[in-house]
């Protein structure tokens, strides 16, 4: 199926946060923090309050009332703990001091530059190396240690004495910001105290609608989300930031709607990004390459706001098996933004280690890296002690092998060039829980032909929209071009959030029911005698509203979505200049709903990935504390140029164990092992082992 939301996106018709147009709007435009830590003395705001335009600048000395949210799944969420403009204090550069409001956009801003800011500065923690890491906090009611095997007696080196090959080495990753197309923005719109429309790219409307509400002390239904079109989340829209609660508060006060939309080097302080992360994995093994032990340790930092762990052992006890295990967590507060989920958070730079781990016992064992995988895969997730459901990551391998052409002689390091390069061969696997989600979906039948979907699960930019359509279109035998899908809407019946993988899970099973629902109401076989019927009956539509949410199956299985991705590369050694030049990537995930945007969102995935492999990098000032990448030129990312053809295959069967559709999500797993695999083709191409990220020319030298 081809993307039915395509067209208005490539004509500009699709409608995104920033763009609807609202009678009386005024422009907000930040004011934020030159220091990375330390307080505020003094605001002098005069001199902008008198340019033309200016309406008010609010700062923390008169800040509307904001009610402190429960701050849970359940309840509320917000990405920062405190309060926007809570008090003077500064707890990392660019944090949110300040907001003027004026008549335009141009003129909010031209303020905003006036506004003259005094500090008493301290050292701000900036370098890991400096920071305190203590054991970090349990994530979602899980402890972040785990053990089993010697590690739980505290014999834990005497099996790693005994293997034949051990390998212990560090890994690193560089900060990662979102840098979605579209930037984050919110429209706030009151009608008296009680009434609240709010328009902002939202990855959980109901989780969004509800948060407001808590903030501002109104009833869910006195609160409306509208975000039919998101240009991009990766993790970073999924609740609201201190600039969208603070524009709703003043937006409150002056009974105005107000737009606030960050700039490019605003976000990289307030909108979240993937901390760095350092990881220490030893694994020992026979010569047979059989696993004996795998310790895995994870460090990653947070802000003084918030705490957010970059959860990387977390996949360790799904991908091989080994009788001792030991995963940790290290957390340090230091004086960044607050860090958050991005696309496989935990999984992503937890595979960047394992898997360049893997793939060096594979070396020192001179086993091929396949074979070891295969050898010590396991149909047990080693935490949950579950076996996994329709689990195909055996057949991702064997599959990507014959594609690619791997090797069939024993590998060589340096052993391939062409053109006077270095050509190197890269393998890694992939993978990411399945998850899933409650949804509730509205069908309707219209005398017409056509049918209405109506849901608020969301899309940004992953293909729900042609997906929602394509299985009602199915269900009810009706072409697809007579479907209409609403989403988007708090209005509409709840449809779960935009991450983790889950919304196609999630809203498929509550949609194939609804659509099964409108026919036994019809009391008709077919979509044909359902209009029929309705047409004598001068009714205007049959409706009917069914949900799916999980049952008892989390008991039975373990659901996992699996994969391997196969790179080649080149390496002009004379100018450090590395060019990926071949990808294959093979997934399982379940039923493929739509081949086409299936693949896209792998391919997406996998040019994500390589950007993380070999440029994304957002480095601080170590004394100011301000990050020193600020917009799309200074913060670097793959072009065209960069990316070959991305071959993608999909093996396996429907997991009908997992819902009744079979299908699991594929957002996030096509993002997972794409460092590993590069960095693995390297050490081939080069002999050199690098262990840091991005793969930068100077490390290739």
């Amino acid at each position: 199926m081809n993307r039915t939301d395509g067209p208005a996106k490539v004509t500009g018709t699709a409608t995104y946060g920033a763009e609807h147009q609202i009678s009386g709007l005024v422009h907000g435009y930040l004011i934020t923090a030159d220091i990375a830590s330390g307080e505020i003395s003094s605001i002098k705001t005069q001199a902008a309050l008198e340019c033309p335009g200016v309406i008010k600048i609010i700062t923390h000395e008169n800040c509307p009332k904001i009610i402190q949210p429960s701050n849970n799944f359940m309840a509320s969420k917000i990405y920062e703990a405190r309060l926007p403009l809570s008090d003077n204090q500064i707890h990392y550069g660019g944090q949110i001091i300040g907001l003027v409001v004026a008549q335009t956009f141009e003129q909010a801003r031209h303020a905003a530059h006036l506004v003259e800011v005094e500090y008493l500065p301290q050292p701000p923690i900036i370098d890991a190396e400096k920071a305190l890491f203590t054991e970090a906090p349990p994530m979602f009611g899980e402890d972040m240690t785990f053990q089993k095997g010697d590690f739980q007696t505290g014999d834990s080196w005497d099996d790693m004495n005994q293997a034949a090959v051990t390998i212990t080495a560090t890994y690193q990753t560089a900060t990662e910001l979102h840098t979605p197309m579209e930037p984050h923005s919110i429209i706030a719109h009151w009608e008296g105290e009680d009434k609240l429309t709010v328009y902002e790219p939202s990855q959980w409307v109901v989780g969004s609608q509800q948060t407001y509400a808590e903030l501002f002390g109104l009833s869910r239904e006195q609160v409306r989300i509208i975000t039919p079109f998101i240009g991009g989340g990766f993790g970073s829209k999924a609740f609201p930031w201190p600039h969208a609660i603070l524009c709703v508060a003043i937006a409150r006060e002056f009974q105005q709607p107000v737009k606030v939309v960050l700039s490019r080097r605003q976000m990289t302080a307030n909108a979240g990004h993937r901390s760095e992360t350092e990881q220490t994995i030893s694994i020992g093994a026979k010569e047979d390459g059989t696993l004996l032990a795998i310790d895995h340790v994870a460090k990653s930092a947070t802000s003084p706001v918030d705490v957010f762990t970059e959860p990387c052992t977390g996949i360790t006890p799904a991908m091989y098996k080994a009788d001792n295990l030991r995963t940790r967590q290290e957390l340090a507060v230091m004086n960044v933004g607050t860090p958050t989920f991005m696309r496989a958070p935990g999984e992503n730079p937890g595979l960047w280690a394992l898997e360049s781990a893997m793939d060096e016992l594979a070396w020192s064992l001179d086993i091929d890296p396949i074979e070891l995988r295969l050898k010590n895969e396991t149909h047990l997730h080693q935490r949950q002690q579950l076996p996994f459901s329709a689990k195909a990551f055996a057949e991702c391998l064997r599959v990507g092998a014959e594609q690619f052409g791997w090797f069939k002689e024993p590998r060589k390091v340096r052993g391939m060039s062409h053109e006077g390069k270095q050509i190197g061969w890269g393998m890694a696997a992939a993978t990411f829980p399945g998850l899933r989600g409650m949804a509730t979906v509205t069908v309707r039948l219209l005398a017409d032909g056509t049918a209405e979907v109506l849901t608020s699960g969301n899309d940004m930019g992953t293909g729900c929209y042609t997906i929602v359509a394509g299985t009602a279109s199915e269900v009810l035998a009706l072409p697809i071009e007579r479907i209409r899908v609403q989403l988007g809407d708090s209005l509409l019946p709840n449809g779960s959030m935009a991450g983790g993988s889950q919304m196609t899970a999630t809203l498929v099973p509550a949609v194939m029911a609804a659509c099964q629902e409108v026919l036994q109401k019809a009391q008709s076989n077919t979509v044909s005698e359902a209009i029929e019927k309705l047409k004598q009956s001068n009714q205007e539509a049959f409706e009917a509203t069914a949900s799916s949410s999980p049952g008892e199956e989390g008991k039975q299985w373990a659901f996992q979505s699996w994969g391997a991705h196969f790179c080649e590369v080149s390496v002009d050694e004379e100018i450090a200049r590395l060019r990926v030049k071949r990808w294959v990537s093979v997934m399982n995930v379940g039923r493929v709903m739509n081949p086409k945007t299936a693949a896209s969102q792998v391919r997406g995935a996998v040019i994500m990935g390589i950007g993380q492999a070999l440029m994304e990098q957002c480095a601080f000032d170590s004394n100011l504390g301000l990050p020193v990448v600020y917009d799309l030129a200074t913060y670097h990312y793959p072009s065209h140029a960069d990316i070959p053809r991305i071959e993608v295959t999909f093996v396996g069967e429907p997991d009908y164990n997992f819902n009744p559709a079979g299908v699991r999500g594929l957002g996030e797993i096509g993002i997972t092992g794409v460092s590993a695999a590069i960095a693995n083709a390297i050490y081939h191409a080069t002999g050199k082992r690098i262990r840091e990220l991005p793969i930068t020319p100077d490390k290739l030298l």
